[in-house]
């Protein structure tokens, strides 16, 4: 498994503050589930923070369906990414997941405030998006942050799926 940084360019010298979050690459017929929120018009992996005792696997199960109704099985975590941003070390851990059967979202007032969806967009579509986060750099950092983040893991998770086929060929 791979772990990766990102280093914000606000983050202080050290940081004092934790965040810790799971998130899901569910992909189904070339689309991926992302969880686009119609008012900012920001797109994400779906996911977000672990709740005191809970364990990465059991915090992107419970998110998933919180977010999109969808109940999923992780079938495998292929990466942990570390973003730094002011004092705090955000860490995600990234699965793939399948869907398994329909649950029930239970969006925060924040969610729904930003109008959060779930949407399946062409997995490539989700990947051009998300490589404009320097875009972004001048006009908002949490954006920037965000997109980049969600580009490096799409590209961790392409590049795995390239070297499995790889190795399966040369068996």
């Amino acid at each position: 498994m791979k772990t990766v940084e990102i280093l914000g360019a606000n983050r202080f010298e050290s940081y004092t503050k934790t965040r810790d979050g799971s998130r899901a690459i569910i992909i189904q017929d070339g689309q991926i589930l992302l969880s686009h929120e119609e008012i900012s018009g920001w797109w994400l992996i779906p996911g977000g923070g672990m709740e005191e005792g809970e364990k990465p696997k059991d915090c992107v199960v419970r998110e998933v369906e919180e977010e999109t109704g969808l109940i999923v099985r992780p079938t495998e975590q292929f990466l942990i990414l570390h973003e730094y941003y002011e004092e705090y070390r955000y860490t995600s851990y990234y699965f793939v997941c399948e869907v398994t059967g329909v649950g029930h979202m239970n969006l925060t007032d924040e969610e729904k405030r930003r109008g959060l969806k779930p949407e399946w967009i062409p997995l490539q579509e989700a990947i051009d998006m998300f490589s404009k986060h320097e875009s972004y750099a001048d006009v908002n950092e949490e954006k920037r942050g965000s997109y980049q983040r969600e580009y490096m893991a799409l590209k961790e998770y392409m590049n795995k799926d390239i070297n499995e086929q790889l190795d399966r060929r040369m068996i």
